[in-house]
């Protein structure tokens, strides 16, 4: 395990069911599928031969519609759920080789869980809610109270700690949720969910917000969405998935860009690429540009290759030639014509 990989999954697979090993060795030998899993043995495949690693810091969001296997898939990084087969590992420690009372511990120290509904409790304060893991381990009351109002302070409550569940908003309350979660300092964040039963604006907000504490806390998060959009605005990396199996891994840009099958491309080909596109993809090599269209580039707009399509828009619009790239030492790299924008517009190529 690489020192900057938080979590990795290793050909995990999940059967429900009383048959689930029979299944599972059934699978192994003689490669029956999902359809066949549920006629022979009564059981069903709820993950199937998932890997994937999560590196320190990074939004890996995890996509995919009601039924894939998404939420199933986090709740197996703290052993909520048991996987059938397969390997997990979490900061570095074999998470099926911990011991109840050091799972426990992982569970209560390194890792905070958000989920879609958060199940305050509603005869405790807000500060008593975001306190309440730390009255479970233990913590003096003054700790608790610090600590619950620093949390409260980066999620925008102050103000509410004296509040109760129910005289609170819907979206205040995911606000509590998260700022419980924070309330431990924990390594590796796990959120199944967490915004989607919210109107769009208050959605908004709250990922803007979510953008932000990622930013300034930089803590290693495994979200979970239905939402491409979502996924797209969020994530450093994400993964979809499909009945149980990773369809494909990659940035939004090579999501977007390089769907891996039809089912990717159907997620994505309403998806504005404005903003998730960068001039080094549509880039052309200045070389090979000169050399093909002989053309003067010395009153072309200089922009830097990370610049995006909605930015090479704007350049677009001031002048007829077209745009040259250049990388970080200012060096001259790529040429990106207005064909070279309309493609990448239309089609990310």
């Amino acid at each position: 395990m690489k020192d900057d990989v938080v979590i990795e999954l290793k050909n995990a697979w999940k059967i429900f069911g009383t048959k689930a090993d029979e299944a599972m060795q059934a699978i192994e030998t003689a490669g029956i599928g999902k359809t066949e899993v549920l006629e022979q043995y009564g059981a069903v495949v709820g993950i199937a031969d998932v890997s994937f690693n999560v590196r320190r810091g990074e939004i890996f969001c995890i996509m995919g519609l009601s039924g894939s296997g998404k939420s199933t898939l986090v709740r197996h990084v703290n052993r909520l759920i048991e996987p059938t087969s397969g390997e997990i590992w979490l900061l570095g420690q074999d998470v099926m080789k911990l011991s109840p009372s050091a799972l426990r511990e992982v569970r209560a120290k390194r890792i905070g869980m958000v989920f879609q509904h958060m199940a305050l409790l509603p005869h405790r304060s807000v500060r008593d809610n975001v306190a309440y893991p730390l009255e479970i381990r233990g913590e003096s009351k003054a700790r608790r109270w610090n600590v619950s109002q620093h949390a409260l302070g980066l999620v925008g409550l102050e103000g509410f700690e004296d509040r109760f569940p129910r005289e609170l908003s819907g979206g205040m309350q995911q606000r509590v949720g998260l700022a419980r979660a924070l309330a431990c300092d924990p390594d590796v964040l796990l959120m199944d969910e967490p915004f989607s039963a919210l109107d769009p604006l208050i959605r908004r907000q709250l990922q803007d917000q979510f953008m932000a504490l990622s930013e300034q806390l930089h803590k290693t998060t495994l979200f979970i969405t239905h939402d491409l959009d979502e996924a797209i605005r969020l994530g450093t990396r994400i993964a979809i998935m499909k009945d149980g199996r990773i369809v494909q891994i990659g940035t939004p840009e090579e999501i977007v860009t390089n769907p891996a099958d039809d089912y990717v491309r159907d997620f994505v080909q309403n998806i504005s690429k404005l903003k998730l596109i960068y001039a080094h993809t549509i880039q052309v090599p200045i070389g090979d540009y000169v050399a093909a269209a002989g053309e003067d580039l010395s009153l072309s707009p200089r922009v830097s290759q990370d610049v995006d399509l909605d930015h090479l828009v704007d350049v677009a619009v001031t002048t007829n030639q077209p745009i040259v790239t250049t990388d970080e030492a200012g060096t001259e790299i790529g040429v990106v014509s207005k064909d070279r924008l309309l493609q990448g517009i239309k089609g990310g190529k």
